[in-house]
């Protein structure tokens, strides 16, 4: 969350010093460094992970030469788990103090002809954002882990895309049903990623 949290940062002051040396009159191009500032958040949070990653492979031959049977008593991929999981909580937790914070008033959703389905959206926005990290998390560590570079392109690829997406609304149906689409395809593709297949769904199913 910390990483994150850094990346966020820096992602912030690139955006804040773009438009101060910027006509901020121009309202397309406030736009366009609104897009830009995007862009370069999704960039640095994938460079972060990169650097979660190289420091808890430190950590992890670290475990190993202290413990008893030369083993890490954690594996990559419960790191990989629990990074992008931690990941997606603090990317939920801002998305939904911004909400909450326009929830304040004065005035009601939607009584100036805007969507009343604002909140209930953003809601299923940030929850989409807190699975994809998670699913990002597995599949960037396991594409480090074994040089996969292709996988590593492609999270970045969908994390731009993501992002880019939200900025159809308040278009929602172009936007919320994209962006679903990437978490229930990225969602599979971590779980084939952490070893699991449909076999050991239908023992869990079975209870076996």
């Amino acid at each position: 969350a910390f990483f994150w949290l850094v990346s966020l940062l820096l992602a912030s002051l690139i955006w804040f010093i773009s438009v101060h040396l910027s006509n901020r009159e121009d309202a397309k191009l406030q736009y366009s460094l609104l897009i830009f500032g995007a862009a370069v958040s999704v960039l640095l949070q994938e460079a972060f992970r990169f650097a979660y990653f190289k420091l808890l492979k430190k950590a992890d031959e670290g475990l190993a030469m202290i413990s008893e049977d030369g083993r890490s008593p954690i594996s990559l991929r419960q790191m990989a788990y629990v990074s992008g999981l931690s990941f997606g909580i603090i990317s939920g937790v801002f998305s939904v103090i911004n909400i909450l914070a326009d929830s304040i008033g004065p005035g009601i959703v939607g009584i100036h002809g805007d969507s009343p389905y604002y909140f209930i959206t953003s809601a299923f926005l940030t929850m989409a954002l807190v699975l994809l990290h998670t699913f990002w998390g597995v599949i960037f560590f396991d594409a480090c882990e074994k040089r996969r570079y292709w996988c590593l392109g492609l999270v970045v690829a969908s994390h731009l895309l993501t992002s880019g997406l939200t900025f159809l609304n308040p278009w929602y149906e172009a936007s919320l049903g994209p962006i679903f689409i990437i978490t229930l395809c990225t969602g599979l593709w971590a779980f084939f990623t952490a070893g699991g297949s449909f076999r050991n769904v239908l023992k869990c199913l079975s209870c076996k």
